[in-house]
C-alpha cells in the first residue's frame, strides 16, 4: 500500500528530514511512526500525500510512483489518503457538519451524496449530536473526532495521523486511538506519528522509529521504547 524506495529529502535549507529509507506498509496494516521530534517523523508523512517531493529515491503509493505524478493527478491521489493533524485544522467558520461536506464538496461530490456521507461519518466517530456546533465549542477530543471525520468522509484507503494525541489528556488521547483501532479493523491502512509512549505501549501493533531520518528499528508488535519486550 505505501513503499519507500531508498528515500532521501533535503529542504532548501539544508536540513536532511530523510536518509535512505525504506519502508513497506501494507494494505489494513496499523503502524505506529515514532522517534523524538525533528527525526524526519512528519516529513516522512508528507512525502506519502506529496506535500513534499523526495530529493531522491521513490514513494509509491497504492501502486503509484509518486516521483511520476503529474501536479493535476495530486487532488486524486489525496482522495486516497487522509490525513489528521495536532492542530485539527477545522474551518472555525463553519459548523463541523460544514467541515466535513466540505472535504466532500471541494472533490465535487454530488449534494444528494454529501448529505448521505456526512451524517455517516460523524455517527461512525461518535460526535453526530454536535454537528451543528462550531469547532471553539468543542472540546480537544471532539475537534480531533471532527478531523478524523473529515479525513474520512472520502473513504480513504490510507489514513495519516500527526500527533493526533499530542494536546489531548490521557483519557481522550486512548478514546481517539481506539477510534482509529475501529477504523483500522474496517480495512483502512493507518499510520499514526507519535510521542505517546502509553498508547504504543499498549495497542503493541507495529512500531517503527526514526533516528536522524534513518528507520533506527522496524519491530512487528513493539513498544515505544527498543528492547523492552
Amino acid at each position: 500500500m505505501i513503499v519507500f524506495q531508498d528515500v532521501s529529502l533535503v529542504y532548501p535549507n539544508g536540513v536532511h528530514a530523510l536518509s535512505a529509507v525504506n519502508l513497506s506498509v501494507a494494505r489494513g496494516e496499523f503502524l505506529f511512526l515514532v522517534g523524538s521530534t525533528g527525526q524526519g517523523k512528519s516529513s516522512l508523512l508528507k512525502c506519502v500525500y506529496r506535500e513534499v517531493r523526495p530529493t531522491s529515491g521513490d514513494v509509491v503509493v497504492d501502486g503509484q510512483q509518486l516521483s511520476q505524478l503529474p501536479h493535476s493527478r495530486v487532488p486524486a491521489l489525496r482522495r486516497k489518503v487522509g490525513v489528521v493533524f495536532q492542530d485539527f485544522k477545522l474551518l472555525h467558520q463553519k459548523t463541523v457538519w460544514e467541515n466535513v461536506a466540505y472535504a466532500l464538496q471541494v472533490t465535487g461530490t454530488s449534494s444528494r451524496d454529501v448529505m448521505r456521507r456526512v451524517p455517516r461519518i460523524l455517527e461512525l466517530v461518535g460526535i453526530a449530536h454536535k454537528s451543528k456546533m462550531f469547532p471553539q465549542e468543542l472540546s480537544g477530543g471532539e475537534q480531533q473526532r471532527a478531523a478524523i471525520a473529515r479525513a474520512l468522509v472520502n473513504n480513504p484507503l490510507i489514513l495519516l495521523c500527526d500527533e493526533p494525541t499530542g494536546n489531548l489528556d490521557p483519557e481522550t488521547s486512548s478514546e481517539i486511538v481506539a477510534l482509529l483501532a475501529r477504523i483500522n479493523a474496517k480495512g483502512t491502512t493507518v499510520v499514526v506519528a507519535t510521542h505517546n509512549q502509553a498508547v504504543v505501549d499498549r495497542m503493541r501493533r507495529r512500531v517503527v522509529r526514526l533516528t536522524n531520518g534513518r528507520i533506527a528499528h522496524d519491530e512487528e508488535r513493539g513498544r515505544y521504547h527498543v528492547g523492552l519486550g
